[in-house]
């Protein structure tokens, strides 16, 4: 008998005890005071996708660079009787393959699967979670700032970001946080529980990184820009619990659950509030001693994230830093397949500006809004979890073009004159 198999009583072989390397269960999602409530099947929805997506990234994904290696790249070598000349083509020649069109109608689907399963959840209990948001921001008022007034970008408005209805803005009732429901309740469904058990785990790693490497940066005033549902601004203020951290979005839906979420877990010093950050004239010049994002630039339009940066530069206090954390720029050292794997995001996942602002020279783009070369930073960060519990992805080995939660740090210091 091989090492594979072991006898048991009766002589019946069973399969070796394996270490299970897979996502935790859905159970241990930590439940703060607005968190969804949901029934038994309605875990199990979540517990099958996450194990799909694990699935398709660990197992199925391998096989794309397979058949790209032996079949496509060898196919348009012999057709064209040169190499690839950008991600494009490598794109387009992905697409006429059939393994990658099998991988590729997986995702999408895990995606579509993953909104039907957190709309369903939430919208069934949308009054309720209207009225707990309400319970838990109180007389607080003062720290939720809405602008029912204000005009959704286009590029916001026009688009179901990641396939979900209505995308973080839309309201279904009086004081709505739905659509933030649903994203917080699916996230751990995308990432099989990267994010650690709040979700938090790409704020954690900021907060991280900013303490090893900017040992000395004692901030009093943060803005996090774009902070939906203040997945990363929470764990930044109870890392600096004498700040006041500013989180600004365009959803009213996202805010006030976020504020609802900051109150239930004890983080009382977030403000949160509507705005669009292409243009913050309600707060001063040099008001910030950190400007920073979280997965948000990707989001924005071209044309915005030139705004964007002035307008950061504008905010921030000499001295101060601007940090944005995303997934990696398309370099001349990337590889095209791996440029065109994760472009995957922008023509099926409803993200339609992430193949443009990843090309773009970012150095370039913060020089231009006033930072001098010499103080750009570069630095990578990897999702902070209790390992305990939930997976370590600085343990995986493998690489799935856009959902792994390690990122890119490009920031900047502003001079003190």
């Amino acid at each position: 008998m091989d090492g594979s198999a072991k006898a048991v009583s009766g002589g019946t072989p069973v399969a070796a005890q394996v270490t299970y390397d897979g996502p935790p269960d859905y159970r241990v999602v930590g439940k703060h005071g607005i968190f969804p409530k949901l029934t038994h099947d309605e875990v199990e929805r979540f517990n099958f996708l996450a194990q799909m997506n694990r699935h398709l990234a660990a197992r199925v994904l391998p096989g794309v660079k397979a058949a790209f290696d032996t079949r496509v790249e060898p196919a348009f070598k012999s057709e064209h009787g040169r190499d690839f000349k950008d991600r494009h083509e490598v794109r387009r020649a992905l697409a006429k393959d059939p393994y990658w069109r099998l991988w590729s109608a997986l995702r999408r689907s895990t995606m579509e699967i993953r909104q039907q399963a957190g709309r369903w959840a939430t919208l069934r209990q949308r009054e309720e979670l209207a009225q707990r948001a309400q319970a838990l921001i109180g007389d607080d008022q003062g720290r939720l700032v809405l602008d029912p007034a204000m005009p959704l970008p286009r590029y916001i408005a026009a688009i179901d970001h990641h396939c979900m209805p209505g995308s973080y803005h839309t309201e279904y009732g009086p004081s709505d946080v739905a659509n933030a429901a649903n994203y917080d309740s699916g996230l751990f469904a995308t990432t099989g529980g990267m994010l650690g058990r709040y979700n938090d785990g790409g704020g954690q790693a900021v907060v991280q990184w900013v303490k090893a490497n900017l040992p000395d940066f004692k901030p009093k005033r943060i803005l996090d820009i774009g902070c939906g549902l203040g997945h990363n601004a929470v764990p930044i203020a109870q890392a600096f619990p004498d700040a006041e951290v500013v989180a600004v979005d365009v959803g009213a839906p996202m805010l006030r659950y976020g504020l609802a979420r900051a109150k239930s877990l004890g983080v009382n010093n977030i403000r949160f509030v509507q705005a669009n950050v292409e243009s913050l004239p309600q707060f001063a010049d040099g008001g910030f001693d950190w400007v920073q994002s979280t997965m948000f630039l990707h989001e924005t339009s071209y044309a915005s994230m030139k705004r964007i940066f002035a307008e950061s530069f504008r905010l921030l206090a000499p001295g101060g830093f601007v940090l944005h954390v995303e997934q990696p720029q398309y370099a001349p050292t990337m590889p095209l397949f791996e440029q065109a794997m994760r472009d995957w995001d922008a023509f099926y996942n409803a993200e339609p500006f992430w193949t443009k602002m990843h090309e773009v020279d970012l150095d370039a783009w913060m020089a231009e809004a006033g930072f001098p070369a010499e103080t750009i930073l570069h630095g990578g960060v990897m999702a902070v979890v209790d390992t305990t519990l939930f997976p370590d992805v600085a343990q995986e080995k493998g690489e799935d073009y856009g959902r792994k939660a390690a990122w890119h740090v490009v920031g900047a210091r502003k001079e003190v004159v």
